[in-house]
């Protein structure tokens, strides 16, 4: 995949990086080898980015191009707007206090280079700027606000700060052209540019034939996540058998998501989460996501899944909205035990039994706390839930997950240790058609992601207890049945949504 650098003047760009071409701007605008080139990411640092300016249609090119603009247009039309400025210092309050606590001025400017600084000491907020602001070269500038009164001075460049109150605020930021970067950072900007293009892969060679990229979101240390490495070996595995470039990507390359033609989310989602971040700004980035933020909504809320599964019949254990008003009516409506649940509970956590009146009045006080709406289900006991893996209107694979043996759940902790319960894995045609069937109708209710459906078997009826986005799929456990093919087949429906998708757009 080429990697272009674009510029009014190639002169504006004196570096030389290995694997990357360096053009003007009119050049890529209007000559056909550019036009007709396939998957470029295009680093645009013309001079200007205004209204119709060579900047500004650089990346719209780009775009229709079907190539990887960096800003995106998305970023130019927010860099203009003070109130998307603001938020970004609210939301980033905490990170602006300590980084610039030791400066004494009352404004400070701090250039970002590929999502870096030289002073190491300002890495993190450069990162977190680029990241809300993907664009090669920013500049920001910050100014000091005493608390109080106003005394003590900030504002006017030199000024030294006699409080010791007040806060820093966000004031501007801008991309700055390649012909604006000061001749003595340079040397930087080339380690930065090396960093970026060499160190973290897009540069490097890749098996062909390549055809797109695909970023795998995943932290090896979260406690509980929804793969384990060697599942990880294996989507990665697929994906190239399929045609991808895959890349494993962490929680700090959200500013990198446009390089991407497809995300695979591959961590715990929540709504108030970096991963539903991701899956948004993907979205917007038209990248092919999965999860989709809007399967994320909807699985990661029981309030939701609850109402859909009443409107559409689909047979559940007995359950109640609870809220303040209604509280003392879950005995008559659900009786005892009952199953209290968190809106966005998983993984058992937020999940609690109430075996009588006292029980219920504590966890309930305790839940409506967090939430004004709490979920109260019938108990239903069962040795085990079935648990059907559906991906784009298909089952994938059926288990059973076995509840932890003593306890009410397949997760369970001992001595602060977690235990889980044995995972049975089956074709799906050995797995009972009615509880197939059922799954595949729930999920078919949410989208075409991929979701793990829930149910319990008791007395010969199938009750849906719950529909996960972001399933478990660990090498091992869910793969025992199809095995290397599981992934295969995840990852090509991945390859062909991206090739319908830039079919549609007339790009690649």
């Amino acid at each position: 995949m080429a990697i272009l650098i674009v510029v009014n003047n190639p002169n504006d760009w004196p570096l030389d990086i290995p694997g990357v071409d360096v053009v003007s701007a009119r050049s890529y605008l209007i000559e056909t080898q550019y036009s007709d080139m396939r998957g470029a990411k295009v680093f645009n640092l013309c001079r200007s980015y205004r209204y119709q300016s060579f900047g500004y249609y650089v990346s719209l090119l780009a775009a229709a191009r079907g190539h990887k603009p960096l800003p995106s247009i998305t970023t130019i039309q927010d860099l203009k707007l003070q109130t998307m400025i603001r938020l970004a210092s609210d939301d980033l309050n905490d990170l602006i206090q300590s980084s610039l606590s030791r400066t004494h001025s009352g404004t400070f400017e701090l250039s970002i280079y590929f999502g870096r600084n030289l002073a190491k000491k300002y890495d993190r907020l450069s990162l977190a700027l680029f990241n809300l602001f993907p664009a090669p070269l920013l500049r920001a500038k910050f100014e000091y606000k005493p608390d109080g009164d106003g005394a003590g001075r900030s504002g006017s460049a030199g000024n030294i700060r006699e409080d010791s109150g007040g806060a820093w605020e966000l004031k501007t930021l801008q991309p700055i052209p390649a012909s604006e970067v000061p001749p003595d950072h340079w040397l930087f900007v080339l380690y930065a540019a090396n960093v970026y293009f060499i160190g973290r892969g897009p540069a490097k060679n890749k098996p062909q034939p390549v055809r797109y990229d695909l970023a795998i979101l995943y932290n090896e240390q979260e406690e509980s996540s929804p793969s384990n490495a060697g599942a990880i070996k294996k989507f990665v595995k697929a994906a190239k058998e399929v045609g991808f470039s895959p890349e494993v990507i962490g929680k700090d390359d959200y500013g990198r998501i446009a390089e991407f033609d497809a995300l695979f989310i591959r961590e715990t989602t929540s709504v108030n989460h970096y991963t539903y971040r991701f899956s948004r700004r993907a979205a917007a980035e038209g990248l092919v996501v999965i999860d989709d933020p809007v399967s994320i909504v909807r699985c990661t809320n029981k309030v939701y899944l609850a109402e859909l599964l009443y409107r559409h019949e689909i047979k559940a254990p007995r359950t109640m909205i609870v809220h303040q008003g209604n509280m003392d009516e879950v005995p008559l409506w659900v009786g005892f035990p009952c199953v209290l649940k968190i809106p966005d509970s998983a993984f058992s956590k937020g999940v609690v039994k109430a075996v009588g009146p006292r029980d219920l009045r504590e966890y309930l006080d305790s839940m409506l706390e967090k939430s004004d709406l709490v979920i109260a289900q019938e108990w239903l006991p069962s040795d085990f839930d079935w648990r059907v893996g559906v991906f784009n209107g298909k089952v994938l694979f059926t288990c059973k997950y076995h509840m932890v043996r003593g306890h009410w759940q397949i997760v369970g902790s001992e001595n602060g240790e977690k235990q889980f319960g044995k995972v049975e894995t089956m074709p799906v045609e050995a797995a009972p058609r009615r509880v197939v069937q059922i799954a595949l109708k729930t999920a078919n209710l949410i989208g075409n992601g991929l979701y793990g459906v829930d149910l319990k078997q008791v007395g010969g009826k199938v009750y849906v207890m719950e529909v996960n986005d972001n399933p478990n799929i660990d090498s091992g456990y869910e793969d025992r049945a199809l095995k290397g093919e599981l992934y295969r087949v995840i990852m090509q429906t991945m390859m062909d949504r991206v090739v319908a998708s830039r079919t549609i757009a007339g790009g690649k």
